[in-house]
């Protein structure tokens, strides 16, 4: 994990994610939280899956675990995953589509390979967030929606698309049900296009997915698995250095402090040792047809 300060006029800092091998060459690369920054908006976990080239046999295989507090926001460029849940969802979700998966008062899910996927082998590339929910909203009932590709706002232009996941962004707005002010977007570049990064929103950053980035006007370039944390109030133009590939994301920052402890997020340091009293005496949900059983991590 390396962070760093920028010479760039409106960016604050540069995360260079740390890549951890969950095994079968399945690395992940985590770009939040860092000891220097924790959340961008109300995202508090960032992740990078893959890309991962699985043989015939081999899987992902997430077995169930639970989560508080949060909504998961998992969005994948290529490949599959299924995605099932103590709510009795069983979805699998594709590239472009969204799962999204608000924990609240307590959920359990699972994310595997498909026996159908596994059977052949396939590729695996996504991102998975975690969005903090507000206090007001940190205990609602556990819910569970899934998007279609053809369902996000898309806008085009001289090389740019702009695809809004979640929130709200250029006169768009997402049909997630969200409960902050956030943004999440993909914005898929040609050479040289270019995209305008507004004020819309009091924190942002650009996660370099492929490709790189330079704004215009200054010196420097962001590359591929950096996470490019920009200043409050920066209005900058952004363009490609040859293809590139962004996510955005960010909103409006949360007023309380969060805690983490494994998979559990809440403003209450209390609420966490209630969260792993309760999974390790088994009083989450189950996930139908799902037996196995992590233990609480030390």
């Amino acid at each position: 994990m390396t962070v760093q300060s920028s010479d760039v006029e409106g960016v604050d800092l540069v995360i260079l994610p740390s890549v951890r091998d969950l095994g079968d060459g399945f690395k992940v690369r985590r770009a939040l939280p860092v000891a220097q920054r924790r959340m961008v908006g109300p995202f508090i976990f960032f992740d990078q899956m893959g890309e991962a080239v699985f043989r015939s046999g081999e899987g992902l295989d997430v077995r169930p675990h639970p989560h508080i507090g949060l909504s998961t926001l998992t969005y994948l460029i290529e490949g599959e995953i299924l995605h099932r849940d103590s709510l009795g969802s069983v979805q699998p979700i594709r590239p472009g589509e969204v799962n999204w998966m608000t924990a609240g008062s307590g959920i359990v899910h699972s994310e595997r390979t498909s026996p159908e996927i596994r059977a052949t082998g396939g590729k695996l590339f996504g991102l998975q967030t975690w969005v903090a929910l507000p206090k007001e909203s940190e205990e609602i009932d556990a819910s569970f929606a899934h998007h279609k590709a053809d369902e996000m706002p898309v806008s085009e232009d001289a090389g740019t698309r702009f695809t809004l996941i979640a929130g709200t962004s250029d006169g768009m707005t997402s049909p997630l049900k969200t409960y902050s002010d956030m943004i999440y977007a993909d914005i898929v570049m040609l050479d040289g296009a270019r995209y305008q990064l507004k004020a819309e929103h009091v924190e942002r950053a650009i996660y370099v997915v492929s490709g790189a980035v330079e704004v215009v006007g200054q010196s420097g370039t962001f590359g591929e698995a950096e996470l490019v944390v920009f200043q409050p109030g920066a209005e900058l133009v952004l363009r490609a250095k040859g293809p590139t590939r962004l996510m955005l994301l960010g909103g409006e920052p949360l007023p309380e402090e969060r805690h983490i402890f494994w998979n559990f997020v809440s403003s209450s340091k209390d609420r966490l040792e209630q969260a792993k009293d309760d999974w390790k005496a088994q009083r989450f949900g189950t996930v139908p047809n799902e037996p196995d059983f992590i233990p609480l991590p030390a």
